[in-house]
């Protein structure tokens, strides 16, 4: 993504296993806003085969997952996962980039719809998904041993959040 229109964002916290730069077993997703919605892009690696060849759905799903929580970047909100749906179109081969693009629906509440996809190098639609997430106070992390760097993903300027 060389488009310098794009906007980068920081990662979730350094361990994410999604976007988080330090976590060994992790994607090290680098997403980037534009306008109204993130993207990132991603290639699968032997850490995340399924099948020969292909991205384990797993992968795949925590890959879709991570990326909806930078969609709380977008919508000021703090949420948490309630459901998450993925639609495996096509197989992901492994050691291709894909672009994962993903966007708030709609709001109702505390109830953030959210929708992905996910689209080959090729331009071949290779998944979908589409999650609930239900907006919470910070004070749900705290109880679970919420660390330094998760608290203060919290206290980031809302363009950053």
């Amino acid at each position: 993504m060389a488009d310098p229109s794009l906007i980068s964002l920081p990662p979730h916290h350094s361990q994410c296993l999604g976007c988080g730069p330090d976590n060994p077993a992790g994607l090290h997703l680098k997403v980037y806003r534009d306008g109204d919605t993130v993207a990132t892009d991603v290639a699968f690696d032997a850490r995340h085969r399924g099948a020969p060849g292909l991205a384990h759905g797993g992968a795949i799903s925590a890959a879709c997952d991570d990326l909806f929580g930078f969609v709380l970047y977008l919508v000021q909100e703090i949420a948490v996962t309630r459901t998450l749906t993925v639609n495996y179109l096509a197989p992901v081969p492994l050691g291709q980039p894909h672009r994962i693009t993903a966007r708030l629906q709609r709001r109702q509440g505390r109830r953030l719809h959210l929708e992905a996809t996910g689209t080959g190098h090729d331009d071949v639609t290779r998944f979908t998904a589409e999650a609930l997430f239900l907006v919470v106070d910070r004070e749900h992390f705290t109880p679970h041993g919420a660390d330094a760097d998760v608290l203060a993903m919290f206290n980031r300027p809302p363009e950053h959040r």
